[in-house]
């Protein structure tokens, strides 16, 4: 058995994973930050074993009530992400009981948002010509931070910033962004045209790409 995240948003480190029934993780800090929450990782040759995935310093993560009735997500080919038994025992320990049924699997905190996806997402919107692309500047790390405007900006309309993912991790703010765009940009949508005649959006879709 091997467990990786050497990967677009991997996050974890493995203490021992020499016995199947008692693996021992830890969720990595977010670059240069002291929050922690999210994990992504790939479980390879354990096909039909029982597994029991330790995360030993759940205890320490930035939002104890997170993992309050949480279920892990898996996927065994990175588009359909299905719930996991999770268990959070009593010394603050985070344990996934699973039996995978193939050859590799992925266990995320939450089903991940790649850096490609988020890619397209700028692209499709930006070639709307109802939204402007604006290039805000550069991360540390050089990746474009992207600014999509939305809305008739010579008009006297109310400023509505909405943006996501200062913390990486939340991968699910970029998901909740992808059908905020959509919805904007739909010409046949009604609410979205009584906004547009009201209000400009400027949308970020993801404020920390390095982090996420």
């Amino acid at each position: 058995m091997k467990i990786t995240s050497n990967f677009d948003s991997g996050n974890i480190e493995v203490l021992d994973a020499s016995d199947p029934q008692n693996v021992q993780l830890a969720i990595r800090f977010d670059a240069g930050d002291e929050h922690m929450q999210w994990f992504h990782f790939r479980v390879t040759g354990a096909k039909g074993q029982a597994l029991k995935l330790r995360f030993t310093n759940a205890n320490k993560a930035s939002y104890l009530g997170g993992w309050e009735n949480y279920q892990a997500c898996a996927s065994y080919d990175r588009e359909h992400w299905f719930r996991i038994p999770t268990t959070r025992w009593a010394n603050e320990e985070l344990t996934i009981e699973h039996t995978p049924e193939g050859d590799a699997i992925y266990y995320a905190y939450f089903a991940p948002y790649s850096h490609e996806r988020h890619l397209d997402l700028i692209a499709e919107a930006g070639c709307d010509p109802k939204c402007r692309l604006e290039l805000l500047g550069q991360t540390l790390d050089g990746r474009d931070l992207d600014l999509l405007v939305i809305g008739d900006e010579n008009a006297n309309k109310k400023p509505c910033w909405i943006i996501a993912r200062q913390h990486p991790g939340e991968s699910m703010a970029e998901w909740l962004m992808e059908g905020l765009l959509a919805r904007l940009l739909d010409d046949d949508d009604a609410i979205a045209k009584k906004l547009l005649e009201k209000a400009v959006f400027y949308v970020v879709p993801n404020m920390n790409p390095d982090g996420s």
